[in-house]
């Protein structure tokens, strides 16, 4: 006869000395700690007091700590995958300031707050130039996405071409570019700013590639779509990226306005 023996998470004895009460205290802490439940850890005795004070059944008591356990696990999920897009700064939507920019609407935002375009694999292009918003708008609009419990991934464009040359190199292109592919939301920030070579702008058309009409990307860039021919030296490239760029694109124009510029000027004057 064969016997089929189990491993479980050992969770100590209570000692002897210890009076009812503080071994009820000891046995719930260790359970938390070998359940992985640090809300309820942390929480329970304060928990436990308002469930007394409330005259909470057994079973409302246990709902209040799950909850707490669960609110608190899916916050510490969000943080991770803001933390895990890698923007350079803090920047929410809620921030922007609408009036020094009216090309930019709460309308507009609120549509692009939502998540259902990134769903959807539908790319953004923000246009206008240097001061206008862009960085804030992607930076923003990337982390609403994040706590919205989407995978988002910031880089500047130089970045991205810099990386997936480096990956080249090392034989492991396919890898970084299956990887880029995963994230639901791609932000590509300056973009066209500095000029690409052939092989530069192949290697960033590759990720157009294996994101198209799948997974979302969202760019900002100072240059409008006439002048991209500057930085992808390549007309057939620049064709074929603009086109993906574009299809069922939100493309939102920031202006030629630099609010940054007017905020430095209005400080100087004070």
């Amino acid at each position: 006869m064969s016997t089929t023996e189990t491993t479980a998470t050992q969770i100590p004895s209570p000692r002897r000395d210890m009076g009812p009460e503080e071994a009820v205290d000891t046995a719930i802490d260790e359970a938390c700690r070998a359940l992985h439940l640090p809300t309820i850890r942390r929480r329970v005795q304060e928990m436990a007091g308002a469930a007394m004070r409330q005259r909470s059944s057994y079973k409302d008591f246990l709902a209040d700590l799950l909850e707490a356990e669960c609110a608190e696990r899916e916050e510490r999920r969000k943080q991770r995958l803001v933390r895990d897009a890698s923007f350079p700064r803090p920047k929410r939507l809620e921030d922007f300031d609408f009036e020094e920019n009216p090309n930019v609407t709460p309308e507009l935002v609120g549509i692009l707050s939502d998540p259902t375009w990134v769903k959807a694999g539908q790319p953004l292009c923000l246009i206008g130039d240097s001061g206008t918003g862009k960085s804030h708008l992607l930076i923003g609009i990337g982390t609403a996405m994040a706590e919205a419990g989407l995978r988002v991934r910031y880089t500047t464009t130089v970045n991205l071409v810099n990386e997936l040359a480096e990956a080249a190199d090392e034989k492991k292109l396919t890898r970084l570019i299956a990887r880029y592919g995963r994230v639901d939301l791609l932000c590509l920030d300056e973009f066209g700013y500095l000029d690409l070579d052939k092989a530069g702008a192949k290697l960033l058309f590759q990720i157009f590639t294996e994101r198209e009409e799948r997974r979302a990307i969202a760019i900002a860039s100072n240059a409008p779509f006439s002048e991209w021919k500057q930085t992808f030296t390549d007309p057939r490239l620049c064709t074929a990226i603009v086109d993906r760029v574009t299809f069922n694109a939100h493309i939102v124009e920031t202006g030629t306005q630099s609010y940054r510029f007017a905020q430095s000027q209005r400080k100087r004057r004070r």
